[in-house]
């Protein structure tokens, strides 16, 4: 195994090498002894919480989120993991039951699925009570912890005291993380934590997307709670609330010296004399959190400059009415084949391609440039590393590729065993340590719900479950960002708008770090910058018919960050959340882009989410428009960044549907998302054909349910839905080339046994079918090359790559975690080759592509150049297939596609077997309702 090269914020600490001379020399036992010696938290003793009567769920409510629901460690607790390898308490008991799914869902039962997962019943039986906090010795509010998971179950009596445990226990779990990602929001995190490449390039990614000042910041925290009336005001006391329980901890830790060892270790707190300190948080930290994850999860579209440069590659490449047509066909929009969540039949008309296009501001060939982030590299930030991240962090920001996860499979009671409604869904947000989520309950007035939030928001339950009803969401990616052109006037920072030159407003930020015990990388500093106009954040230089322009970014969530709280209020009220109906008029309240989706005893409920903004009659959102009145956004006002939105009822939504599944798919019948790849295969295909044929057969239960998913979490899409086609063309004709032939045997045997990627026992870290898997992955991004290639040309086949990557296997490089993020199979061109196939072997394409593409259309060419292709990848060795990285050994297959929850902390933890499945994940069926 090679030595680790640390990437992530605190991954130094995996090697006590790294430690400065006077630790190694020292005795870790004696260090660790003199650590322990400060006042330890305290926990009241006696106090017992019974079961909630509230709960109608029948103990068939369940969860899990690994690796563990503490994510907070002392710097004792630190230096005893990374030497000896201990946990602390609940920091990884969730991580086991979640991994082995993937080796016993086979033969899962409901009376085992809480061996896999947490009863998520409301309440802690009074012999499960592991420890009884009164945060702050208030009187108002009790923290329960249970044995098993450590999940913090807050109780009030009053709002206020219950808003200030949950800050209070978020503090507990999580506030290292916290403490990150509010800087991270701010673009700060180098100066915070280190400069390491990683770091910068997780704080330039999500910068360039919301580059706010601190009156930014505020202005967005008075307009959402002053728009909604008394939940505003509820909201903005809640809160504020929430930061005095976090605050309350901040304090009580660093007196009793029990704060997370990271501030020690990144230099903000010294060990010895408790200097340093930690910064209270305040409201507009909430606010910057905020849109770190909806950048991440919650913000559909962009990529117009990348659309236009491959329809300009595709005209090139064969004229402009057959360039256009082939581009078209290529993007999918409204493909007749793609799997749907809402499967009736209904339309749903959004971004829909016009009669004839208005507005259009397509770039002149070969002038368009990146507009540059940052500038005054000097040290470590000018290293080729940093420069790499920074690159990177640019591509991902641009893309309409966005990284959204997460799966539902929900079943209407019609369906099931006993009649009431069956729910298996949850977020896929990446593997980290400590998770970016975190479980709690929360009960008091107003307020009663347990599930998932993100570290720092968890003044309310964002995913989980109320009394007698669950909700879950998934990524939905509808188009909520459009690209202007706006043209300047007098300089290269001026602007006109409506026919006025406007200065930009030019935003920057200083970072500079130097070496610490957590991130050695050697002392660096950038500064960032950004021009902002009306239409959003300049984001390319280019020219239009020879006038200078600047492509900007305008996003309809843009300066709204924090509207979204009044929706997750709603969730977690009892007396507002009642039904479908109730639920979906409470999601409707979140502006970002996701599918939601809903469970009770009775009834099943979806809607997709998002301010959807009514664009100009005949703007096309797929492509940048000139930034002038008649093209802009009905009723838009640049002052608040506030338009027309698509009314409630032209989002996709339903109710009752007989079942519902997502995996980032499209939503519904004419509704375009801006990312591309919804053709005849997607990974939605693997929910969609295992819950169909389930409710089919009628009598589904929660494990067979659960085991649909499981099921679908170890299936590679391409050789389930893909391969079976390639190998057809191959068989065409008897293969004679010896190594050709044992490479379509191993691959065959592989579809036949059920194209999973699984080990052979668990926990044998080695895969079942192991050659023909190599084989795969080595084919595949060959095969892809050489199909389509030849015939779209290398600038066209280049461009659209640029749109749709080809491939996005287990062991690949994607997603917010790069490589070991489980996430797999959500962009790549498997559509494109199955359509293609077909079409050469004369079976009936819907949505075909506009050309013949494997061997120019020709049957024995398209199979001369599959086989050719195949004996190239069969001929690669394990080593060359996956070359090894900072986690493991180069031929390592098991381990290159095994799941690792990156380090954001001093805690590391083991890896487990590939699973592309949510990372906080419900499996929920109610017994009766109020």
């Amino acid at each position: 195994m090679p030595r680790c090269t640390p990437r992530t914020t605190l991954d130094r600490l995996r090697t006590p090498r790294r430690f400065p001379k006077f630790l190694k020399a020292a005795s870790i036992c004696v260090l660790v002894a003199g650590l322990l010696s400060p006042a330890t938290q305290a926990a009241a003793a006696g106090d017992t919480a019974g079961l909630a009567a509230n709960d109608y769920c029948g103990g068939q409510c369940s969860d899990i989120l690994p690796p563990g629901e503490n994510g907070n460690a002392t710097l004792a607790q630190i230096l005893l993991n990374q030497v000896f390898g201990t946990q602390p308490d609940h920091a990884e008991d969730q991580l086991g039951p979640y991994g082995n799914l993937a080796a016993g869902y086979s033969t899962l039962s409901d009376d085992k699925i809480n061996t896999f997962f947490n009863d998520a019943s409301f309440g802690v039986a009074p012999d499960q009570v592991a420890s009884t906090t009164k945060p702050g010795g208030r009187t108002d509010v009790t923290i329960v912890r249970d044995k098993k998971s450590g999940v913090p179950h807050i109780t009030g009596t009053t709002r206020y005291g219950t808003e200030y445990g949950a800050g209070f226990a978020a503090a507990q779990d999580r506030l290292w993380l916290m403490d990150v990602f509010r800087h991270v929001g701010r673009g700060q995190l180098t100066s915070f934590a280190g400069g390491a490449p990683s770091n910068q390039g997780l704080e330039q990614e999500f910068w360039r997307n919301a580059p706010y000042t601190e009156a930014d910041l505020q202005a967005q925290i008075d307009s959402a709670t002053a728009n909604a009336g008394t939940r505003g005001t509820q909201a903005l006391a809640d809160a504020n609330a929430y930061l005095d329980g976090i605050n309350a901890y901040i304090d009580a830790s660093d007196s009793g010296r029990y704060f997370p060892g990271e501030y020690v270790l990144t230099g903000h707190k010294d060990a010895i004399t408790n200097a340093g300190t930690i910064d209270h948080f305040k409201l507009t930290d909430l606010v910057a959190l905020a849109s770190v994850i909806g950048a991440l999860f919650g913000s559909g579209g962009g990529g117009e400059v990348n659309n236009a440069l491959s329809l300009l590659a595709a005209q090139s490449q064969y004229g402009v009415t057959e360039g256009t047509k082939v581009w078209e066909s290529f993007r999918e929009r409204n493909d007749p084949e793609a799997v749907l969540t809402v499967h009736n039949g209904e339309s749903f008309p959004y971004a829909t391609k016009p009669d004839t296009a208005q507005g259009e501001a397509l770039p002149d060939a070969g002038s368009v440039a990146q507009e540059p982030l940052v500038y005054d590299r000097t040290g470590s930030a000018a290293t080729a590393k940093a420069t790499g991240a920074s690159a990177t962090a640019a591509a991902t920001t641009l893309t309409s590729a966005k990284r959204g996860m997460s799966n539902a499979l929900v079943v209407s009671g019609k369906a099931t065993a006993s009649g009431h409604p069956i729910a298996v869904f949850g977020p896929q947000t990446g593997y980290f340590a400590p998770q970016l989520l975190m479980l709690q309950e929360i009960q008091g007035p107003g307020l009663s719900a347990r599930g998932a939030s993100f570290a720092g928001l968890s003044m309310y339950v964002e995913l989980g479950r109320g009394q007698d009803y669950s909700w879950s969401a998934t990524t939905s990616g509808q188009d909520i960002i459009d690209t202007y052109a706006v043209e300047l006037c007098q300089d290269d920072y001026h602007y006109l708008y409506h026919g006025t030159c406007t200065a930009m407003d030019k935003v920057e930020r200083a970072n500079s770090w130097k070496p610490t015990t957590a991130d050695g990388t050697a002392a660096g500093s950038y500064r960032m910058q950004v021009y902002r106009t009306k239409y959003g954040p300049v984001e390319y230089r280019a020219t239009v018919g020879g006038k200078k322009v600047a492509y900007t970014t305008l996003r309809s969530s843009y300066m709204h960050e924090a509207d979204s709280i009044i929706g997750f209020q709603m969730l977690n009220d009892p007396d507002y959340v009642k039904s479908p109906g109730t639920f979906q008029s409470a999601v409707q309240h979140i502006n970002y882009t996701f599918n939601w989706f809903y469970a009770d005893s009775a009834h099943t409920a979806y809607y997709n989410s998002g301010d959807n903004p009514v664009r100009a009659s005949g703007v096309d959102a797929e492509f940048p428009v000139w930034a002038q009145a008649p093209y802009e956004w009905q009723n838009w006002d640049p002052a608040t960044n506030t338009a027309a939105y698509t009314p409630a009822s032209a989002h996709p939504n339903s109710t009752d549907q007989d079942y519902y599944i997502s995996w980032n798919n499209k939503q519904a019948k004419d509704y375009t998302t801006a990312s591309w790849g919804d053709g005849s295969v997607h990974r939605g295909n693997l929910l969609e054909d295992r819950v169909k044929k389930l409710v089919a057969a009628g009598g589904v239960t929660r494990s067979s349910l659960t085991r649909a998913m499981a099921d679908a979490a170890l299936a590679d899409l391409r050789a389930e839905d893909v391969l079976p086609k390639l190998l057809q063309v191959v068989k065409s004709s008897p293969v004679t080339d010896t190594a050709a032939a044992a490479a379509v045997t191993r691959l065959s045997d592989w579809v036949t046994a059920g194209a999973r990627r699984k080990e052979t026992s668990a926990g044998s870290k080695t895969y079942a079918n192991a050659d023909a898997i190599r084989i795969l992955d080595a084919w595949w991004p060959l095969m892809v090359k050489a199909e389509f290639a030849p015939g779209l040309g290398t600038d066209l086949y280049t461009a659209f790559t640029a749109n749709l990557p080809t491939d996005e296997s287990p062991s690949a490089a994607h997603g917010p975690t790069g490589a070991h993020a489980g996430s797999s199979f959500q962009y790549g061109w498997w559509s494109y080759v199955d359509k293609d196939i077909r079409a050469v072997l004369g079976q009936p394409v819907q949505g075909g592509l506009a050309q013949k593409y494997c061997g120019g259309g020709s049957l024995s060419a398209c199979r001369d150049t599959l086989i050719s292709t195949l004996k190239t990848a069969a001929g690669l060795t394990a080593a060359q297939v996956y070359p090894g990285d900072d986690q493991c050994s180069a031929g390592d297959q098991w381990c290159a596609d095994s799941i690792v929850q990156r380090a954001l902390g001093g805690i590391k933890h083991g890896r487990i077997t590939w699973q592309n499945r949510p990372t906080y994940q419900q499996v929920v069926e109610y017994t009766s309702h109020r």
